[in-house]
């Protein structure tokens, strides 16, 4: 049975300090500068977690030819269908929840930085199709820098239904293109909201388009068209946590 892994110094201390339990044991480079991972071992020790010595040809399998820097985790299988961890993460969220909707981004680097980016500003889950796109491979979690294991990342089968009940219970879909006549400073991100971004290149495909309550852009200055889709999320995201951090307007 494979398992899902970390790599990584600073990702498997990040897991180690927020999300231990998620660990099922870690691998250590035999050989390597036992100061560097120190820290690392004494953050598995503490929390109980399995330690084993590995050689570097095993480290590399498991991490995908990323760099590990010696140190991979092996982490548990998270339990529960994806309408029960959306479900657990909006009873979870303190006051209107912002969601994340990634329509079909497909490399594992720019869903690692989206990641971290939501983990930052503090959205309750991230929502992705199953099909036709990254998931969280060993590069994403290694990107993300722990955020992969501290905010919900919600795999649907059908993203255009999962959209469809989002808007059931009230949340506003505000959607991002570049022919949107609404700029992303006018839209109104206050309210329980899911930001809902497109793949690389391709943008929002039809369904999901369609689904959205809303379009904006981001306006752009210079020659360049287009932010990359991990940047354009971090603007967004911000927007909407500088709207909820203003002072209510007299």
């Amino acid at each position: 049975m494979s398992h899902a892994v970390a790599y990584g110094i600073h990702s498997v201390r990040v897991m180690l300090t927020r999300t231990p339990q998620r660990v099922r044991r870690v691998l250590l480079a035999s050989g390597r500068d036992a100061s560097r991972l120190g820290e690392v071992r004494e953050l598995a020790q503490r929390a109980g977690v399995q330690i084993e010595a590995a050689n570097d040809a095993l480290l590399d399998k498991l991490a995908e030819g990323g760099r590990h820097q010696g140190v991979v985790a092996e982490l548990h299988a998270k339990a529960g269908d994806p309408e029960t961890q959306l479900e657990e993460a909006l009873e979870a969220a303190e006051g209107a929840p912002l969601l994340l909707v990634l329509d079909g981004v497909q490399d594992p680097h720019n869903l690692g930085a989206c990641l971290r980016s939501a983990d930052a500003a503090g959205v309750a889950a991230v929502i992705a199709p199953r099909d036709r796109a990254a998931g969280l491979t060993p590069v994403a979690r290694k990107v993300a820098a722990g955020a992969a294991e501290s905010i919900p990342f919600v795999s649907v089968v059908n993203l255009a239904r999962t959209l469809r009940d989002l808007k059931e219970r009230g949340i506003w879909l505000i959607g991002t293109a570049d022919d949107a006549d609404m700029t992303l400073f006018e839209a109104d991100f206050t309210g329980p909201t899911a930001l809902v971004m497109g793949s690389e290149g391709e943008g929002m495909r039809r369904l999901t388009r369609e689904s959205c309550d809303q379009l904006v852009s981001i306006p752009m200055a210079g020659a360049v068209e287009s932010l990359n889709v991990s940047v354009a999320t971090g603007v967004a995201l911000f927007e909407a946590v500088r709207q909820r951090r203003a002072k209510p307007r007299k």
